[in-house]
């Protein structure tokens, strides 16, 4: 039992799948640069801020009196307008002179070194009582004395606006990509409207609108190759189909001969009595026609398989000059029976494939050339070979073949002239064979016509003698 096959995914869905894979990427980047560009602000805004602190301590602490009691004061003084802002100055013996709100930065700076100047590189992050803050140690010397500045900010209020605003833009993000995806769902529906167009017309062709051609230049650019191949493919079944119907009719006609022939003798033989002789005569006309069927019928059969590649070749190596010197002594006397003379010009040319076949090709070419050569005509064969094939043609000086009828010789029961139908032997499926055993063998074959001669020429694939 064949597995069910899954049904593939839809164009649009595959297209919307990758829009909002995109789409999704696209703004998950954007609100991550977002975000981090506002926190790069805060911290910048902040480093202003601690700068503008640490320089207020410096220059209060280089402005004092040197009166003990006076410095608090003038600490306190130091850093105003700022809010949310926590500083601490230690002497060099490491007392703590000042400290605003006090707070302990002890235990979180305790491992931090100090450092020359607020910079944004040398900022810190420190939690005292369950907040956040970001600050800095500055080292200090001022008259020959070291001093040792704590500054922080309160980040709670950062905090709280930045979750603010990454809830807002979160819906702002999703907002813009629900809205794209419909853009992008209304875009993929209107741009596949040719296709459902192509499909529309497409939908309209019947068997007896095979000559229905769709407009390369009524689609889009990208749809030009599919509209080109599609026309291709109608021409093909049209003449496919073209075939197929001439072919019916033909085959009507050629069936419909031999069994009205039939038919009448057995009438005429049944109008009345008749003598054993004439009866035997009747059964043997009878015969002749029954195997004409059989022969036509074979011959169909045969080339149903080959044009379906039904057919199961031998392959093996063949020197077509025995094959002619076979055919000709096969010949010999067909040949003397109709006045024709046969020339030969040959040399030993091997080829590899199925020997019957190849065989069944060359005496249909032989008696089709000595059949329609004239009374002391000659018929020539000869081979020859290049690098890659071998050559064999045959040719006669009957008459001259038109291009019309040269363009329909290897059709099946064609005949260039039809008033031979009912007096030849064959069904016009002859050069129709010769065609499937060559092109069967990956050869071709051609014909040429003139005043002077016709000439067929089938070449095969060479294959050299071992």
């Amino acid at each position: 039992m064949r597995p069910k096959l899954k049904r593939p995914l839809s164009l649009s869905l595959r297209v919307m799948l990758f829009v909002m894979l995109a789409i999704g990427l696209s703004l998950l980047l954007i609100s991550r640069l977002v975000l981090s560009t506002v926190e790069r602000h805060f911290i910048e805004q902040d480093t202003d801020e601690l700068r503008v602190m640490v320089d207020s301590i410096e220059h209060a602490l280089a402005h004092e009196d040197n009166e003990f009691i006076e410095l608090p004061a003038s600490l306190s003084s130091a850093v105003s307008g700022h809010h949310g802002v926590f500083y601490e100055v230690k002497d060099e013996a490491g007392l703590i002179m000042f400290s605003s709100a006090g707070l302990d930065f002890s235990s979180a700076v305790s491992s931090i070194s100090p450092v020359a100047a607020v910079d944004v590189t040398n900022l810190e992050l420190w939690t005292i009582e369950n907040r956040t803050y970001r600050g800095v140690v500055v080292a200090i010397a001022i008259a020959g004395n070291s001093y040792q500045i704590t500054s922080a900010i309160d980040m709670e209020f950062h905090k709280d606006f930045l979750e603010s605003f990454q809830q807002s833009l979160w819906l702002i993000i999703l907002g813009a990509g629900v809205l794209t995806l419909l853009a992008a769902w209304i875009g993929v529906y209107q741009g596949l409207r040719p296709l459902r167009g192509m499909s529309h017309s497409v939908r309209t062709i019947q068997t007896n609108k095979l000559d229905t051609r769709l407009d390369p230049v009524a689609v889009p650019v990208e749809l030009q190759d599919l509209v080109l191949s599609f026309n291709q493919m109608i021409e093909q079944l049209e003449v496919g189909f073209s075939k197929l119907s001439h072919f019916s009719d033909d085959i009507a006609h050629e069936l419909r001969t031999p069994l009205t022939n039939m038919i009448t003798q057995t009438q005429v033989g049944l109008s009345k009595a008749r003598s054993d002789a004439d009866y035997r005569e009747l059964l043997y006309s009878v015969m002749e026609e029954q195997e004409r069927l059989n022969k036509m019928v074979n011959d169909m059969l045969w080339l149903a398989k080959s044009e379906n590649g039904l057919l199961k070749l031998s392959s093996t190596p063949i020197d077509l000059q025995d094959e002619v010197q076979a055919l000709f002594e096969f010949f010999d006397a067909f040949a003397e029976e109709r006045g024709v003379s046969l020339a030969v010009n040959a040399k030993s040319v091997f080829v590899q494939g199925d020997r019957d076949l190849l065989r069944r090709a060359f005496t249909n070419l032989l008696s089709n050339a000595i059949y329609h050569s004239p009374k002391q005509g000659v018929v020539n064969v000869s081979l020859s070979q290049d690098a890659t094939s071998a050559t064999i043609t045959i040719e006669n000086n009957g008459p001259e073949i038109t291009a019309v009828h040269l363009a329909r010789i290897f059709d099946r029961f064609y005949r260039i002239d039809p008033s031979r139908a009912r007096n030849s032997d064959g069904a016009g499926l002859g050069l129709a064979i010769v065609k499937s055993v060559i092109e069967a063998h990956d050869g071709t074959v051609d014909v040429e016509s003139s005043a002077r001669c016709t000439r067929f020429i089938a070449r095969l694939p060479l294959k050299s003698s071992t």
